[in-house]
């Protein structure tokens, strides 16, 4: 993962609602969840839910797709894995073997 985009998915998750939806849409899997009802459970206006939804699409963690009159949203597992290995890059003093088995464990 390139550093610019590893830094755009944590100035993504750096708030507290985009948190709270990167957490919810991690919840709900690979179905995810309508806009709507994100901004319901969260107890977020819809019109400041887009902005954050946007924010985060942006980044690349979270990926939309129109469904009839909706949009729903998901968390984008593939990044985000990607996020985690680039953190782990270094890890364990630069040793594969003791790394591996981490990076293993990130399989959904």
């Amino acid at each position: 993962m390139d550093t610019t985009l590893a830094i755009a998915a944590f100035e993504a998750l750096s708030n507290e609602t985009r948190l709270a939806v990167f957490r919810l849409l991690v919840k709900a899997g690979p179905d995810g969840l309508s806009a709507g009802e994100i901004a319901e459970r969260l107890g977020v206006v819809q019109n400041t839910m887009s902005s954050h939804l946007q924010k985060l699409s942006r980044a690349g963690i979270v990926i939309s797709r129109r469904q009839s009159r909706h949009i729903i949203y998901r968390a984008d597992f593939q990044t985000v894995r990607a996020l985690i290995l680039y953190l782990l890059e270094d890890c364990c003093r630069g040793e594969a073997e003791l790394r591996e088995p981490l990076a293993a464990s990130l399989a959904c």
